[in-house]
């Protein structure tokens, strides 16, 4: 089918989509219109959204059609124009790149920060750098040997014209068209056009078979977490690709899911929020957009959450990745299952040659007995029991000899006396800022003080929620439906800055800390019905009772909120408290922690 062809099929496509909307709807009842249209609206800048489901045809369009600046997913189209030129025979994908020092330059990626003059990489490496880190350098090496004008030409014949590489990156002065690189920047595109694009690649029309996979292979590669996939269910396969400037921010994937795979395009610019946080509105939106769109092709999912859930025949997801990672690695011969999280006929056949290896019955569905008997699961990566980590003594670096005053760079600061909490010097230290993690500081205290309280809470279980485990930012790896006892919790909550672990300590503790803490709330305000939201407001009585008069909590972790504020004194005289509880010491004083997580169905993981 010509370029041509394929695009006036999806402007059919797109027609029908609109029809379709009206009637299907997921077992919610709600459309997929229903779920997006207003979280678009709600955004503070101008969004372009493209979705379509590859199997049904159903699809959301708003803003489609209107070109948008790309950032650095003008990457994706000039990756298509390299792999076409490969299947033509124009361009070698072994063929050596010499780094010039005059290549390099600034922004995302490897090669000019890490990497000498004089380093030699083939084009297929160049591609991959590109994708992977978005690598700015490396994307210029492929556009000179693809040829500038030649990603526009390669997508006016596909049937995108609206989609094109404007100059070298960070090279204004080579634009091939001024005028579209003064309304967009480095390229252009549509949502609906980008959407095409990534169809093609994954029906492996775009290119020659082996090509089509090359380029999902980079794809899936990429290392961008912070949009498409923050708010995915963990595990998900993605291939997607990126970008971001300070006024624009983009992302567009393939997201593959139990009844199939479904393309996105979501492209932002002019947005109100322009800061680097992964926090930022339209991360937020882009995020929030792909979850929408999961749930809403996804209706019947689970994320498994209880000790019952079963595995068989149709399952899918991370657990039965787990599963055929440890069948793999438990049964000899190995099955050579691949780890796809597909619990196909293959899955099931090893399945029933474990049970009868080890006694169980022989059906081909795993229960909390097959998982004791298969042991602690294969992790992609060796993960050592929890007695080795915590025993090894990690080296320490030589401090620091000081030659001076130190040199402060951060807005605001304090230095307290630890015993009198005295403030000894400070710059700013009472003026409100965003405390981004530092928020976890009075989790961390509350629940410290509901532990010398009542101390059997310690050896309470706690399971992560499905809230917890979608939440984005720093985590502490623990799944949803895994469970753990509240102490290691607290591990899992300082060490790594777990964000989902927050949440999961606030909805474990939220019903009851109010009343086991004794804190009262302010005249008029009625305790919140969610446990998450009843913590939050225990975090703000606490801080009333702690004089901490600079200090809103709005949630558990951190993330950024428009009253979501602390002070430098007020954190140094919450750290004050801090020092006083042994447990807090212990745990901050740790390097590194390990722990055995209990999974639904009854598997064990460290």
């Amino acid at each position: 089918m010509s370029g041509n062809g394929s695009h006036v099929r999806w402007v059919q496509v797109a027609v029908l989509g609109v029809l379709w909307l009206v009637c299907a709807r997921s077992s919610s009842g709600q459309t997929l219109e229903d779920r997006i249209r207003p979280l678009v609206q709600a955004h503070r800048g101008n969004a372009a959204v493209a979705v379509r489901h590859l199997d049904s045809g159903e699809q959301f369009l708003w803003r489609a059609e209107i070109v948008q600046p790309t950032a650095s997913l003008i990457k994706l189209p000039l990756m298509v124009t390299a792999y076409r030129q490969i299947d033509a025979g124009q361009l070698d994908a072994a063929r050596m790149l010499t780094l010039a020092e005059a290549d390099k330059v600034p922004g995302s990626g490897i090669l000019t920060g890490h990497f000498s003059a004089g380093l030699q990489l083939s084009v297929r490496d160049a591609i991959r750098l590109m994708i992977r880190y978005s690598d700015n350098t490396a994307t210029n090496l492929v556009a000179r040997e693809v040829g500038l004008p030649a990603t526009a030409a390669c997508m006016q014949e596909l049937g995108y014209s609206e989609t094109r590489l404007n100059s070298f990156v960070y090279r204004g002065d080579t634009t091939i068209a001024p005028e579209r690189s003064r309304l967009y920047g480095l390229g252009s595109t549509t949502a609906l056009e980008t959407v095409g694009l990534l169809e093609q690649i994954q029906r492996g029309t775009v290119a020659s078979a082996d090509s089509c996979r090359a380029m999902l292979q980079h794809l899936e590669s990429c290392e961008d977490s912070a949009m498409l996939a923050a708010r995915l269910p963990k595990g998900t396969k993605i291939a997607h690709k990126s970008g971001a400037v300070a006024a624009s921010r983009t992302d567009a994937g393939l997201i593959y899911g139990p009844t199939g795979v479904f393309a996105i395009c979501v492209l932002t610019t002019e947005n109100e929020d322009r800061s680097w946080e992964d926090s930022n509105a339209a991360h937020d939106l882009i995020a929030t957009v792909a979850r929408a769109a999961w749930d809403h092709f996804n209706p019947e999912w689970k994320q498994g959450v209880t000790e019952e859930a079963e595995l068989k025949l149709g399952a899918f997801g991370l657990r039965v990745e787990l599963l055929q990672r440890t069948l793999n690695a438990r049964l000899q011969p190995t099955p050579g299952l691949g780890v796809d999280g597909d619990f196909g006929p293959a899955t099931e056949a090893a399945v029933r040659r474990f049970q009868e290896s080890v006694g169980l019955a022989v059906d081909g569905i795993v229960r909390a007995d097959f998982w004791q008997k298969l042991g602690p699961v294969v992790e992609p990566e060796l993960v050592p029991a929890p007695e080795v980590v915590n025993a090894e003594q990690l080296p320490l670096e030589p401090a620091e000899q000081p030659d001076g005053r130190p040199l402060v760079t951060a807005d605001a600061w304090t230095v307290v006396d630890a015993a009198t909490g005295t403030e000894l010097a400070g710059s700013e230290s009472a003026v409100r800022k965003d405390m981004a993690s530092t928020t976890k500081m009075m989790t961390a205290w509350l629940t410290a003080r509901l532990l010398q309280k009542a101390p059997e809470l310690a050896q309470e279980r706690l399971t992560m929620s499905v809230r917890g485990d979608g939440t984005i930012g720093s985590t502490s790896g623990v799944r949803a439906g895994e469970s753990l006892v509240v102490s290691e919790a607290l591990y899992g909550l300082m060490l790594p800055s777990g964000n989902d672990m927050a949440v999961a300590l606030a909805e474990h503790f939220g019903g009851r800390v109010l009343e086991q803490l004794e804190l009262t709330l302010p005249a008029g305000e009625v305790a919140a019905e969610d446990p998450l939201l009843r913590f939050v407001q225990a975090m703000n009585a606490e801080a009333v009772a702690l004089g901490l008069a600079n200090t809103h909590f709005e949630n558990p972790h951190g993330l950024t909120g428009p009253t979501h504020h602390a002070s430098a004194v007020d954190l140094a005289q919450l750290a004050r408290q801090m020092l006083g509880s042994e447990l807090l010491v212990q745990v901050m004083g740790t390097r590194q922690r390990g722990a055995v997580l209990s999974g639904p169905g009854g598997y064990q993981r460290n």
